[in-house]
């Protein structure tokens, strides 16, 4: 790793606690969440209007 300070003036232990916590980080990433909405949240997802701004929109929105 190369670490570069660009601005400022850090002390050593401040430096010190920043290699402490670049080093601490995991060096994979997580694996990303697989899981699916359940099925009551993929209906209302579907069922949904698409919101079309525009002047007055907002009353319309409260009716279906």
């Amino acid at each position: 790793m190369n670490l570069q300070i660009l601005k400022g003036d850090p002390t050593p232990e401040e430096l010190a606690a920043l290699v402490a916590v670049l080093a601490a980080r995991p060096t994979t990433p997580e694996p990303a969440n697989t899981e699916r909405a359940g099925n009551w949240a993929t209906y209302w997802r579907n069922a949904r209007q698409p919101f079309h701004p525009g002047p007055g929109q907002w009353r319309a929105s409260a009716h279906p």
